[in-house]
């Protein structure tokens, strides 16, 4: 088979011709296949024995995956307007299920048949011609494992019945109990006798009876066992019973289990053989025949029961094929990512608040809250402060002894300006402020405190000067 698709149910591998594939895009939306199929009988106890049953199917798949992605076919089913229906193949009790298996044909990077199954839900009791549902779907999914192109074309499906275990009664009543002519068959000779005595215990109160040597009746069933049941009574005549054509037994009802006559008249619902070991899963025949020329021999119904590990694959089988040429539909399969690839940044909440670009960068390890005041130095050494560092909230500088001390951790702090002053650059330290001439403003003051002295003093000698001339 070469190259492996996928770690599901892969079939045997088909050697197909070439088909020319519709391009596809890889954006393609899904496909979706309406096809047609007509089911055939296969063997006369098929669930489509009574001629074609015709059927609508919706089969739907990704075109478009990556490897890693599953490829999933879901196909379902439905019945067409066609009357025809897949039907019961006998009585049955509750819980007989459809099974479908479908057929699809990989092309391309891939050669082989995928085969989605799928089941019914438990039916009903089911008598002879009864309708069976269908599964509502089949599907078979897998993982892609590498790259490429898939060629898909729907096939064939298979459709098969599987009973219940337990027992069924078929009754010796009118044909409404045993249609389509898989009831219980009298040869002549037999009459009916109906609406007998509850007491008397008679499956569905009524009985068939013949006196005739010779006359029989007999069903045809499917299953793995039988039990023929009627009455024990002392009139009852020897009866001889048949499986398959074959005698394997003879029974007399006018005597008990150790073989003593009987003294009582129609005591009814009594298993009077029962087939040991069972017989292969099938269609089989039970038969019996009256012996002798006095007596009577009488049938309530007989039991048919089933085991359902012994039914074989395909027993009640039908083959429904496309009608025409269904499509063909490319599929690719890309790269997808690899998953050694380095992981990519986090989107981005946009609920989270924008980062300033201006704060500085704060140190993972730093315990101490960066919004803080940072530590005021107290002339002692045990404060994580270098001593000899200037304060600048404070005037002049603190000095101290230098002491050995461990090395520590940079610390950062809030720069003390709140704001860069403008055409400064934002260093994250506050300028420092300008000296100003306090000598020089003081000699200035001086200067012009002493001229202006001096002026005064001048006129006063002036003034005395000039008295003294007089």
């Amino acid at each position: 088979m070469g190259k492996a698709l996928i770690a599901a149910s892969v079939g045997a591998v088909a050697t197909l011709g070439m088909v020319v594939l519709p391009q596809v895009p890889a954006s393609a939306a899904p496909a979706d296949l309406i096809i047609e199929y007509q089911c055939n009988a296969v063997g006369e106890n098929s669930i489509a024995r009574n001629g074609p049953v015709m059927l609508k199917t919706n089969l739907t798949f990704a075109t478009d995956l990556s490897v890693g992605d599953p490829l999933n076919l879901t196909w379902k089913l439905a019945y067409t307007g066609d009357p025809r229906r897949l039907l019961s193949p006998g009585y049955f009790r509750r819980g007989g299920q459809v099974h479908a298996t479908g057929h699809v044909d990989l092309r391309g990077d891939w050669t082989g048949v995928l085969m989605p199954r799928g089941v019914s839900d438990p039916e009903r009791r089911l008598r002879p011609d009864d309708v069976l549902g269908l599964p509502e779907s089949i599907n078979d999914p897998g993982l892609t494992n590498r790259a490429g192109t898939i060629s898909i074309t729907p096939g064939d499906i298979d459709l098969d019945f599987f009973p219940p275990d337990g027992e069924v009664v078929y009754n010796d009543g009118p044909d409404a109990d045993n249609p389509s002519g898989m009831g219980i068959v009298y040869s002549n000779g037999w009459g009916s006798l109906d609406d007998l005595p509850s007491s008397e215990k008679h499956v569905h109160n009524d009985l068939h009876e013949t006196t005739v040597e010779g006359a029989f009746a007999e069903l045809t069933f499917v299953g793995t066992g039988v039990k023929y049941i009627g009455p024990t009574d002392k009139d009852a005549s020897p009866v001889n019973i048949y499986i398959d054509d074959k005698l394997v037994a003879t029974v007399n009802p006018s005597r008990n289990g150790n073989d003593n006559p009987v003294n009582h008249d129609m005591a009814g619902g009594k298993t009077l053989w029962e087939l040991t070991p069972p017989l292969p899963y099938g269609k089989h025949k039970i038969k019996i025949e009256k012996v002798g020329a006095t007596g009577f021999m009488w049938l309530d119904a007989f039991e048919v029961s089933t085991t359902t590990p012994e039914t074989p694959t395909g027993f009640h089988g039908a083959k429904c094929s496309p009608v025409g040429n269904p499509s063909t539909v490319q599929v690719t399969v890309g790269e997808g990512t690899d998953p050694t690839d380095p992981p990519t940044d986090p989107p981005t909440d946009p609920d989270d608040p924008p980062t300033d670009p201006d704060d500085p960068p704060t140190d993972p390890d730093d315990p101490t809250d960066p919004d803080d005041d940072p530590p005021v130095d107290d002339g002692n050494s045990d404060n994580g402060v270098d001593d000899a560092v200037v304060n600048p909230q404070t005037s002049g500088t603190a000095t101290s002894t230098p002491t050995t001390a461990s090395p520590t951790a940079t610390k950062y702090y809030r720069a003390q300006v709140a704001k860069t002053p403008s055409g400064g650059v934002d260093t994250g330290v506050a300028p420092a402020e300008p000296e100003r001439p306090y000598a020089l403003m003081a000699g200035g003051m001086a200067l012009v405190m002493g001229s202006a002295g001096g002026g005064l003093l001048l006129r006063r000698r002036r003034a005395a000067h000039a008295g003294g001339a007089r």
